[in-house]
């Protein structure tokens, strides 16, 4: 399971945004990796309209992504993972930052095992 929860702020363009691409790239990557099923993975994006980054000045934006896993993988295997996100992100994020002040932000959460319910019928 690997689920990708993109938070941004409403004055990021979307176009530089491009986040379907960028999905589609942490999607991808995370198949090749080989310890995410591609049926366990989802990605969604909320754009939050009321927002505040440092001072406060109408300029400045923020992107971030809070990635949650499912229990079983070792720290090391977490780490050389998310490093590998954290740089598909910054990459496919370039066009953007070279044009607006953008704060980003990536955190992976590994989630209880006992407290977590779903169910899918594919």
């Amino acid at each position: 399971m690997a689920h990708f929860i993109y938070e941004y702020s409403a004055n990021l363009p979307e176009e530089l945004l491009d986040l379907q691409g960028l999905m589609q790239k942490m999607h991808q990557k995370a198949a090749e990796t080989n310890i995410f099923p591609m049926a366990g993975m989802r990605s969604r994006a909320i754009k939050c309209e009321h927002f505040r980054v440092a001072d406060g000045a109408p300029d400045k934006g923020f992107l971030n992504l809070s990635m949650k896993v499912g229990r079983g993988r070792d720290e090391p295997t977490r780490m050389q993972a998310g490093e590998t996100f954290w740089k598909i992100m910054l990459e496919h994020l370039e066009p953007l930052m070279a044009e607006y002040s953008v704060t980003l932000s990536y955190e992976m959460r590994e989630l209880e095992e006992k407290v977590k319910f779903n169910s899918r019928n594919f």
